[in-house]
Parts: C-alpha cells; sequence; structure tokens
C-alpha cells in the first residue's frame, strides 16, 4: 500500500502493488502528475484512475461499435474473459505500467500459450488501455515501449496442380464447387460457400458479396469490409464453365445461391464433413488442408508474375503487408531477377 497527497492536498491510499519496484514507480509517477497537472483535471483523472481493469473492459466492450459480434467479437470477449481479467482484472487503472504489461506478457509465455493467441490478447489489453489513457486514466502511456510477441507466421502448405485436379475428381459435386471456386478465383471459405450466378457480372469477372458465416450459417458480410461492400475478381473460364455446369444439372435457389443445405444454406459444419471424406479418400500433401486450394490461387497468380498489389486486392486481405508476409516465399527469384537486371543496366552505363 502506498499513500499519498493528491492535487487537491487529500490524503489518498492505493494498493494491489505486487512488488516494492511497483510501488516506487507509481509514486514517482504520481508525483510528476501533481506537478505537471491542474488540480481539477487530476481529480478527474484520479476518480477515472480508480477504476479497476475489468470494471473499465466492461464499459469499453460495448462503445466498440464496429467491431462485427458473431465473429471478431468473440475473439475480444475471450481475450479480456479468459486472460486478461484473471490476470489484471482487479488492478486499478492508475496501477497498470508497463512492467506489469511485461510481467503479464510473461505469465502467458510460462502458461504456453501459443505466439498467435498472445499478439491477440496483448493487442485487446493494449487497445483498452491506450483508450483509458487518452480520457486520462493514467498520466503516462501504460504500453509505451513494450513490444509486442514476435510472431512469425508458418509457411502455407500449398497443393499442387495435380493434387488439386485429383481433389475435384474425387470430392462431391458441392465440395468440388467450393474448391473450384477457392483455388480458382481465391475466396474463402464461407465466400465460396456462398457463390452465387448473380455474382457473375461479366464473362471474366465474379463479384464477392458475402460469406456463409461459420458461426450464424447464413449470409454475412465480407471479412474486413462494411456490409454492403464487395470486390470483384477474376473469373477463369474453366471456373465460369463450373458454376454454369452446376447449375444446369441442379439449379439455384430463387435468390441465386447454388449450394444447399436442409436449413436453406451450405454451412460449415457440412464443408467440413466432405472435407474429411476426401482427405481420408485422397489423404492430401503435407500441411495442406481445405484452405491450401485458396494459398493455391495466390501461387498460381505470383507466379505467373501478376503483382502482388492486384493479388492482396482480389484476396481481400486488409493490408498488402499481409498477402507479402504469407507469400513472400512464392517469390524466391525477384530479388535474383533484379540483381541480373540492375547489372545489366550498370553495364549499359559504364
Amino acid at each position: 500500500m502506498i499513500r499519498f497527497r493528491d492535487a487537491l492536498g487529500r490524503q489518498r491510499e492505493e494498493s494491489g502493488y505486487g512488488t516494492q519496484d511497483d510501488a516506487i514507480e507509481r509514486l514517482t509517477q504520481l508525483y510528476a502528475e501533481k506537478k505537471t497537472t491542474a488540480p481539477s483535471v487530476a481529480a478527474a483523472r484520479r476518480e477515472l484512475g480508480q477504476q479497476t481493469v475489468e470494471e473499465y473492459a466492461k464499459q469499453w466492450r460495448p462503445r466498440q461499435r464496429k467491431i462485427t459480434d458473431y465473429s471478431t467479437g468473440e475473439h475480444v470477449d475471450s481475450s479480456i474473459n479468459v486472460r486478461i481479467v484473471p490476470r489484471l482484472g482487479s488492478r486499478k487503472l492508475n496501477s497498470v505500467t508497463p512492467m506489469v504489461i511485461e510481467r503479464f506478457l510473461d505469465e502467458m509465455e510460462s502458461d504456453g500459450v501459443g505466439l498467435g493467441n498472445q499478439v491477440n490478447m496483448f493487442r485487446v489489453l493494449k487497445t483498452i488501455l491506450r483508450d483509458a489513457y487518452a480520457k486520462g486514466a493514467m498520466a503516462d502511456d501504460p504500453v509505451k515501449g513494450v513490444q509486442e510477441p514476435e510472431y512469425v507466421r508458418e509457411q502455407v502448405a500449398i497443393p499442387s496442380l495435380a493434387y488439386v485436379k485429383q481433389a475435384l475428381a474425387v470430392a462431391d459435386e458441392d465440395l468440388a464447387l467450393e474448391i473450384v471456386m477457392m483455388a480458382g478465383c481465391g475466396l474463402r471459405n464461407g465466400e465460396a460457400r456462398a457463390v452465387n450466378v448473380n455474382n457473375v457480372v461479366a464473362q471474366d469477372v465474379y463479384r464477392v458479396r458475402e460469406q456463409i458465416h461459420s458461426n450464424t450459417l447464413k449470409p454475412a458480410k465480407l471479412k474486413h469490409r462494411k456490409v454492403g461492400e464487395f470486390r470483384e475478381v477474376p473469373l477463369p473460364r474453366s471456373v465460369r464453365e463450373a458454376i454454369e455446369r452446376y447449375e444446369a444439372k441442379h439449379g439455384a435457389t430463387k435468390d441465386g445461391y447454388l449450394l444447399r443445405g436442409p436449413g436453406g444454406y451450405f454451412t460449415e459444419g457440412m464443408e467440413r464433413r466432405r472435407a474429411k471424406r476426401l482427405f481420408t479418400d485422397l489423404p492430401p500433401e503435407k500441411g495442406v488442408g481445405m484452405y491450401g486450394f485458396r494459398h493455391y490461387f495466390a501461387s498460381n497468380a505470383l507466379g505467373n508474375g501478376i503483382p502482388i498489389t492486384d493479388v492482396a486486392e482480389w484476396m481481400g486481405h486488409k493490408s498488402i503487408e499481409e498477402t507479402y508476409r504469407t507469400y513472400r516465399h512464392l517469390m524466391p527469384g525477384s530479388i535474383t531477377k533484379a540483381a541480373r537486371i540492375l547489372d545489366a543496366g550498370l553495364w549499359e552505363a559504364a
């Protein structure tokens, strides 16, 4: 416990410091704040700073209107309830310092939390604390200087063209059409499950409007897009013909959907059962899963010299950095090629 006088001269007490270093760091922070902050402002900040991390997180969460509750929202809630609140929930906001956050990260690592989950939980915590900091709950940025856990994305597994062809021959007709949309147009699983004849807007253009979400089992907006937004992707002739053959044989719903299920839509569960049968009948190449067919699209495009900026747009990535981090190994010859071009230019200049 520490005792001090606030900007209004009133004696205060604070508890909840695990070590003497934490207490000293907090007293130093209070002294600096008292010297530089007007009494009325300091009093308002201190009142907010007395809230616990759990209390503030509960107020913060409903204000995040851009978070989609049935997808991103579930991951955020999980980070808060499973890791952040149990570890930091009772700590007052004004006692959260970079040292506290470093200890939180160390504990996650000791608990064996995967690096990907560490990154996600740290980002949620950082967003909450930065929001509190912006409102004056702390005098100093509580995550300043704290390095995000370094998550190195594993190299994606890409099926060979031979395996893709075999999979199309072995899979049932529904799954085969989904695979065609993923490998031929770069669609995500949910987007491929929502394949729709009305999305063929030109002989060589397919408009991706929605996905059949794995949680709601209904049409939903695209990932990284607002409701009503879409993206257009190249429609290879072979993919268009596959769509036409399926429609000629099975028809489409009144809304144009090709793949259907008992509840109306072709759901993630229906895909999963069919994929399990496929991979049992045709053992996949090392590391390949359903998402590998989407990776094949990127491999095919980048391997044939299509600019990574176009590939990023067609795949619906949030940024080109995501595309580069995921598929940089598919461009191994770019540096060698550049060296040859630059060398030729130098000799010509000489």
